[in-house]
């Protein structure tokens, strides 16, 4: 009867034992510790939020930039100097072509700094770079342009301060990257932006490299969903940027006269053919969200 008793106890310990374990928190690990929480976001994947900041770092920097080099082009104007506004034109334009996906959403800025002649409406001003441009090259004379070059500089000025608050998200950077190139290969291309200076390359490589920098920004987003679109688009841009190369002349470019119009098209060719892959990125980013 102990030995029995004795067994009996014994295997009560064991259920008893057995019961506590079962019973122990579920946020305990073997260690004892709270485990991880499950529902805690994966640091591993890429975030909307994560594009969104590395393309807004990338416009505000360069927004920066235009400030920096159109303050001396202003002052150039001003000062009667055409010779070093003329150098000084095309450098401080860069910037402003590299921002140019998200322009749209500069409002009025954006056609006040880098409207075209033949977008004005009746009863509406040219002004910007492109006014100042055709008094430099066209009238070769800077006569009566201070005021329109202290506008200039006052307006790329509120882009700097800008770019710091407008609304944006992965779709928006996507498609203006596309849009952009589709402009390039539907306009520029034909030398309607710089008609009067011929220094179209610059912003035609400038447009290119925007575009490339909105469209690295939600790469992260791309390439885990739509790896094989991600390396077409990759050594599309590569392609561009290699076909612009023989056409670079010191820090900037040749004149867009001395290409031919087969030049012109095979230009056209490779930034359409980087426009349809492109183009089915602002989808992909959205379903990512």
């Amino acid at each position: 009867m102990i030995k029995l008793r004795g067994a009996a106890f014994g295997f009560a310990v064991l259920v008893l034992v057995a019961a506590c374990a079962g019973a122990a928190p579920s946020s305990a690990g073997s260690s004892g510790l709270p485990s991880q929480d499950s529902s805690a976001p994966d640091a591993s994947v890429p975030l909307a939020a994560d594009s969104v900041a590395t393309y807004r770092t990338y416009i505000e920097q360069n927004a920066d930039l235009l400030v920096q080099r159109t303050k001396p082009f202003v002052d150039a104007v001003v000062a009667g100097k055409i010779a070093q506004a003329r150098a000084l034109y095309a450098p401080a334009r860069e910037p402003y072509e590299r921002i140019e996906p998200v322009a749209g959403v500069f409002g009025d800025l954006d056609p006040a700094i880098d409207g075209l002649e033949s977008d004005v409406p009746a009863g509406g001003t040219f002004s910007g770079f492109h006014r100042l441009e055709r008094a430099l090259w066209q009238q070769n004379t800077t006569a009566g342009m201070a005021p329109m070059a202290k506008k200039l500089l006052a307006d790329v000025i509120q882009v700097q301060a800008l770019v710091k608050t407008i609304d944006l998200d992965p779709a928006t950077i996507a498609n203006g990257a596309v849009g952009l190139l589709n402009e390039i290969s539907a306009t520029k291309i034909s030398g309607v932006e710089d008609r009067y200076s011929h220094t179209d390359l610059w912003d035609i490589e400038a447009n290119v490299v925007g575009a490339q920098a909105a469209y690295n920004s939600v790469r992260p987003l791309v390439v885990t969903r739509a790896t094989a679109l991600a390396t077409t688009i990759d050594g599309g841009f590569s392609g561009v940027l290699a076909a612009l190369q023989p056409y670079q002349k010191g820090a900037g470019f040749v004149s867009f006269t001395t290409l031919t119009p087969a030049d012109t098209q095979a230009l056209g060719q490779l930034i359409d053919a980087l426009a349809d892959p492109l183009s089915q990125v602002a989808a992909i980013v959205v379903s990512a969200q």
